[in-house]
Order: C-alpha cells, then sequence, then structure tokens
C-alpha cells in the first residue's frame, strides 16, 4: 500500500479556483415553481335570454427531482 504525500508545490501553484459571491447571493432554497392557470372569459352583451359560456381545462404533470 502507498502512501498518499498530497500535491507538490509545483501542483499546488497550477490549481486555479474562484472567489464565491456574497453569502446574501447565495440561496438554500431551489424554488422551481409550476402555475398552472384555468382561464377563460365569455361575454354575453345585447342579447336577451341567452347563455354565455366558457370552459377552460387543463392537466399538467410536475416532476420534480432533487
Amino acid at each position: 500500500m502507498t502512501q498518499d504525500r498530497g500535491l507538490s508545490q509545483d501542483e499546488l501553484q497550477h490549481q486555479s479556483g474562484q472567489e464565491l459571491p456574497d453569502r446574501e447571493a447565495m440561496s438554500l432554497i431551489n424554488a422551481n415553481l409550476a402555475a398552472p392557470i384555468n382561464a377563460a372569459v365569455a361575454l354575453n352583451v345585447l342579447s336577451d335570454g341567452s347563455i354565455a359560456y366558457a370552459n377552460a381545462q387543463q392537466t399538467n404533470t410536475i416532476i420534480q427531482q432533487t
């Protein structure tokens, strides 16, 4: 079994990284939002005794994975 010696100084100098954003800019909440909206409009103007009917049916499958 060989012993791990870590990185040499040359290897460490060739490593790169980026500065992290401020804490306020990072979020621990993944806000995936799906909002199906049923919207239907019916207008009955200037026609006595008639019926205005509007129907909006919607079916959505929402799959969220973590």
